[in-house]
């Protein structure tokens, strides 16, 4: 089941024909490794290496008389070998030994292409940030003003984040990275442990320590709790382009294409809508992670109740998740941002943001702290309520000298913060 937003790198990993490709790929190494072993004659493996991989339809024509998809691939491609050949394919194994042997390696391909991607979205949030360092913007807690900051340091929270998440993903994907040639319920009875080495070695995977008869579920479980954080995290990043382009704030904006229309009755509408897009995908993505926990605990050495979940959920969540990712990039590179309305905002409660500032000087100057507070809010209370003019006419009339007032203030120390970011902004996509 591909999603309709995917896109093409992420999606042909999960079509019917790249699995069968694939399970061909194994079932060929594995004839080698037990040729090699003195198990197969060298006639029949030159039959089955060139015998090409089923095509999808005709698999899906056999599965119609055998209600089981792993003999049906087996029929199919064995119609293409002589047939005192083909009888040496799958020798000694069982259906899980190809089939989870393959997802591991489409597991650990799909990783890589999903980090690369969240590789470039780590650069261009740093690089933006590094862009903004200096543009001052109001920082809202609880969705109010609270104190200057800038918009480089908002980025390179997020930067750090997606950089989390990167590093979440890469152990998901590693761990997630084995396959299995264990025979029936993994004690290699029929099989030498010699032909899962070989195979798992030519494909770039690991070996499961202890087969049941399949891959542990918590690998995979693991691997969709790091893609759904990661969701969720570029979720945390286009929620806040959605809250920053209302109408009253628009401190940014997203690109739109010429043929955009944001409205079919109102023609002025800008709306957010690829944030809006990537916001609810992330719900989708985190609503994998709780069927795949759950598939981790099989009856004894396997059950099927994993496979149905598994063929929804790990190609949902990783198209997905990757559609999000690239999106989200293009967002960044391309975003629009309006310095003056982020100065405005600041300016926007006539100095009030600088509370906190004029409290901590009258704390320095010995003021006990309740006094001060109360003072201080009094004096914010009245500019709110429209009594008292501005912030510093509003503590004049309480006595105090606010002295100078500025959103430089409040930065002079967030440089150690660059400093971090620069470090970031070395790291390899």
């Amino acid at each position: 089941m591909i999603p309709r937003y995917s896109r093409p790198e992420m999606a042909a990993l999960w079509t019917d024909q790249a699995r069968y490709d694939l399970w061909a790929r194994v079932e060929v190494l594995a004839t080698e490794a037990q040729a090699k072993l003195g198990h197969v004659p060298g006639e029949a493996l030159a039959d089955i290496r060139k015998a090409p991989p089923p095509a999808a339809a005709r698999v899906a024509d056999c599965e119609r008389t055998r209600d089981h998809e792993i003999l049906a691939f087996l029929a199919a491609f064995c119609e293409q070998i002589p047939a005192d050949s083909a009888r040496w394919v799958h020798l000694g194994m069982t259906s899980y030994d190809l089939v989870d042997t393959a997802l591991g390696h489409t597991l650990a391909r799909a990783g890589d292409v999903l980090l690369t991607a969240t590789g470039r979205l780590r650069t261009v949030l740093a690089d933006k940030a590094v862009e903004h360092w200096d543009t001052v913007c109001v920082g809202r807690t609880h969705g109010v003003h609270a104190e200057p900051t800038t918009f480089g340091h908002k980025l390179a929270g997020y930067a750090f984040a997606i950089d989390r998440s990167a590093r979440r993903l890469r152990a998901a994907r590693d761990a997630v990275a084995v396959g299995t040639i264990s025979g029936s319920v993994g004690t290699y009875a029929l099989i030498d442990p010699a032909v899962e080495a070989f195979v798992c070695d030519a494909l770039g995977l690991g070996v499961e320590e202890a087969p049941s008869q399949v891959v542990a579920r918590d690998r995979h479980a693991e691997l969709v709790t790091a893609v759904a954080v990661l969701a969720a995290c570029v979720e945390q990043v286009v929620l806040e382009l959605r809250l920053l382009q209302r109408t009253e704030v628009r401190e940014v904006e997203e690109r739109r294409a010429s043929a955009y229309q944001g409205s079919s009755a109102m023609p002025h509408k800008r709306n957010p809508t690829t944030s809006e897009r990537l916001s609810g995908l992330a719900r989708l993505v985190r609503g994998y992670a709780a069927p795949m926990l759950e598939d981790v605990a099989l009856w004894h050495e396997r059950d099927l109740s994993h496979s149905p979940v598994e063929r929804v959920a790990l190609a949902d969540s990783l198209i997905a998740c990757h559609y999000q990712v690239t999106a989200a990039t293009e967002v960044i590179e391309t975003l629009a941002v309006f310095p003056d309305r982020m100065a405005g905002a600041v300016d926007a409660t006539r100095g009030l943001t600088f509370s906190s500032v004029v409290l901590a000087r009258l704390l320095a100057d010995g003021m006990d702290r309740e006094k001060a507070y109360r003072l201080v809010q009094r004096a914010a209370d009245r500019v709110v309520e429209g009594t008292g003019g501005d912030f510093r006419a509003a503590l004049v009339a309480e006595g105090v000298d606010p002295g100078p007032l500025t959103p430089e203030m409040f930065l002079t120390r967030h440089t150690v913060v660059r400093e971090r970011l620069e470090v970031l902004r070395g790291l390899e996509d």
